[in-house]
């Protein structure tokens, strides 16, 4: 059974962090200013993070499967009707997203973090609704 009090939690912390992107960031200054770089790209990477926690809570919790890597978590919640498949997408890349802002796998593109900020944003804010709705009792 997933935790539903961490689950709040994650949910909440998504939505501040949306929140705090679409009222703070100044995505026209990402290419010329480290701070505000900086700032939205840890702001992302920390949202993205607590997706995919979540997503691994309940994959892990309600026995969905093995994923094999973070992408796949939210695989498993399409498949298993926890998100719309319309999500799946978006979703995925995201996963792909934060690993290349965490691990460095390549040079971040400024211009496709001003993209997320700018128009990515509800993925996530549509992926809070959807467990909301399934994890309210």
């Amino acid at each position: 059974m997933t935790d539903l009090e961490l689950a709040a939690k994650k949910l909440a912390f998504i939505e501040t962090c949306v929140r705090e992107l679409r009222d703070l960031a100044r995505p026209e200054l990402i290419a010329t200013d480290l701070r505000e770089e900086r700032f939205v790209v840890h702001t992302l990477q920390i949202a993205i993070q607590a997706a995919q926690d979540l997503a691994s809570h309940i994959v892990s919790d309600e026995r969905l499967g093995e994923p094999e890597n973070h992408r796949q978590l939210f695989e498993l919640l399409v498949s298993n009707g926890w998100v719309p498949e319309r999500l799946a997408g978006g979703l995925r890349a995201m996963a792909g997203f934060r690993n290349i802002l965490v691990h460095g796998y390549q040079t971040v593109n400024k211009a496709l973090v001003r993209e997320v900020v700018e128009h990515r944003l509800d993925d996530l804010l549509d992926f809070v609704a959807a467990l909301r709705s399934r994890l309210t009792p």
